[in-house]
């Protein structure tokens, strides 16, 4: 072999250099491996990632003011807020001005549903205001501030004006101030008067209650899984039907179902009356309240903490055991300080997994919960189907998933995330 073959590269069979025939068909693997994932990325992004930057941007999103009053908002940056005094007659018109062409749009109404968010009365005072500002010509019937305070008396008030200029940001944090009982006004951030303070107890409500319905799961999951993972095969195969039977039923029917139970002339509490148990006059009341949220939230979530649990106890040899209580270990030093420590993977991941559920529930706290019982997901839902301030929705659903998010995060600091094992 010449000294010329010896010192040049290394060919594959068709000629081209090994290094390079190793890298193109590592590179096609790859594009091979990506074509085969790339539906669920797609799915993950559409159903996932794109919802929740649209949540986000929502939540500070606020171009509704300066697009349908453009000129208004170039008058009011001229305007002193805190003199005290109204807007000159320049704004007023540029004002008339602007609701004509939205009122022709159609989006007057959707403006004073958002300021309306913020003061009360705006969405009336724009929606009845506007029939008679359409009437008006902008070249020729001016000046307009005392037609318009004639109008409606509103348009006559400072207060009117400064809630428009505060609002007319196009990025705003009025919507998180609002989530967390404050505020957004002239002076800077205030607190909400005391009646309108509940947001903040939703989330303590929340967050304790979820915890609550975690460890009830943990205390009733563990001797339930420990059992599927050490009896015989055929009577583990009947419990793990049993498990898993609610599965089998809509998760309304079973809520439902509960509702009926814990009422006061429910199941629970006829049968207590008959043992003797609860006085006919002392019925137990435990529905409507957070004690009946914690029962039907229990039942439902159970298996969720059962299957992880399950699936990592089974994995744990039983020579380990056996191995202990040769060696002289009572039946609880064995459980304690062989078994126990083993299944904590299986604790860990199955809390994760309730707790996350329990937080973003909103069905089963709606229907047992009346208004003690109920979490932060039921004012997202109510904000999104029956006030429609989805701003503030989605301020309050990014807050949780903070919440979520920064929980996780300490999980993983004090358990470590690399020890959550399904199996």
């Amino acid at each position: 072999m010449t000294d010329a073959t010896q010192s040049g590269p290394m060919l594959a069979a068709d000629g081209t250099p090994l290094k390079k025939s190793l890298a193109r068909s590592l590179r096609r693997r790859k594009l091979r491996a990506l074509a085969l994932i790339a539906p669920l990325l797609l799915f993950v992004l559409l159903s996932f990632v794109i919802p929740i930057m649209s949540m986000l941007f929502r939540s500070v999103e606020n171009s509704i003011v300066a697009d349908t009053l453009p000129l208004t908002v170039v008058e009011l940056r001229n305007w002193d807020a805190d003199s005290g005094e109204l807007p000159d007659e320049a704004l007023y018109a540029a004002f008339t001005k602007d609701m004509i062409t939205a009122i022709d749009e159609k989006t007057h109404t959707r403006l004073g549903s958002r300021l309306n968010y913020e003061q009360t009365g705006m969405s009336s005072m724009f929606r009845r205001s506007g029939r008679q500002i359409k009437k008006l010509d902008p070249e020729t019937d001016g000046p307009f501030k005392d037609k318009l305070i004639e109008i409606h008396d509103g348009w006559g008030d400072v207060e009117t004006w400064r809630t428009i200029k505060t609002h007319a940001v196009p990025i705003t944090n009025g919507y998180f101030l609002n989530a967390i009982d404050m505020r957004r006004t002239p002076e800077g951030a205030q607190a909400q008067p005391e009646d309108k303070q509940i947001l903040i107890k939703l989330f303590g409500r929340t967050l304790m209650m979820s915890l609550i319905i975690t460890a009830s799961c943990i205390l009733l999951a563990y001797p339930v899984s420990y059992l599927l993972a050490t009896l015989p095969m055929r009577v583990s195969n009947l419990l793990m039907i049993l498990v898993l039977l609610p599965f089998w039923t809509s998760l309304l029917v079973r809520t439902s179902a509960w509702k009926v139970m814990l009422q006061q002339q429910g199941v629970i509490n006829e049968t207590l009356v008959w043992l003797g148990l609860v006085a006919d006059d002392a019925r137990l009341v435990i529905i409507n309240n957070q004690f009946g949220t914690i029962i039907a939230m229990t039942h439902i979530l159970l298996p969720f903490m059962i299957l992880p649990m399950y699936s990592v106890m089974q994995t744990i040899p039983d020579s380990y055991t056996r191995a202990a209580k040769s060696m002289g270990a009572t039946n609880w030093t064995t459980f304690w300080r062989i078994y126990f420590p083993q299944s904590i993977p299986g604790i860990g991941a199955g809390s994760i997994l309730v707790f996350i559920l329990a937080i973003g529930y909103y069905i089963t706290p709606e229907i047992v919960g009346g208004t003690k019982g109920v979490f932060i997901s039921n004012r997202i839902a109510y904000h999104i189907s029956s006030s429609l301030n989805w701003g503030l929705a989605a301020a309050l659903g990014t807050i949780l998933l903070a919440v979520v998010l920064l929980l996780y995060w300490c999980y993983d600091k004090i358990v470590g995330i690399d020890n959550v094992k399904l199996g």
